[in-house]
């Protein structure tokens, strides 16, 4: 039992440190904040412009053309990291796959790039 507590101890201190650390900066978050807004700071900014009375107000289409072509190429690189990280254990089929995903993807970009849907006007 005393070998097993003596192993698993750098773990507990660990969390103690974490706890305790995060603890301290919430409290002093709490103890050291500015009270005093302005209006300017508590107002609506997500969107980029002010809040519309209307909640069914439509929305140009490119925002949301804009996030999907984020997450597109987003996901592309999500899928580029272990691809990388594996390089030099992998086969020509392997390499081959991907050098097929990449040329879609790029098709695809000429593609968007053609269109106009990277132009904001």
């Amino acid at each position: 039992m005393d070998e097993m507590l003596r192993e698993y101890l750098p773990i507990l201190v660990f969390l103690v440190v974490a706890v305790g650390l995060g603890l301290v900066l919430i409290l002093a978050a709490v103890v050291l904040a500015v009270r005093n807004p302005d209006p300017e700071k508590v107002s609506a900014y997500e969107c980029g412009f002010n809040a519309f009375d209307d909640a069914r107000m439509k929305f140009d289409v490119r925002f949301y053309l804009v996030s999907i072509l984020f997450i597109i190429f987003d996901l592309e690189i999500a899928f580029l990291f272990p691809w990388a990280v594996g390089f030099k254990d992998i086969s020509d089929v392997g390499f081959w796959s991907m050098m097929v995903f990449l040329g879609v993807l790029t098709v695809g970009f000429a593609y968007e790039w053609k269109k106009g849907a990277l132009e904001w006007e």
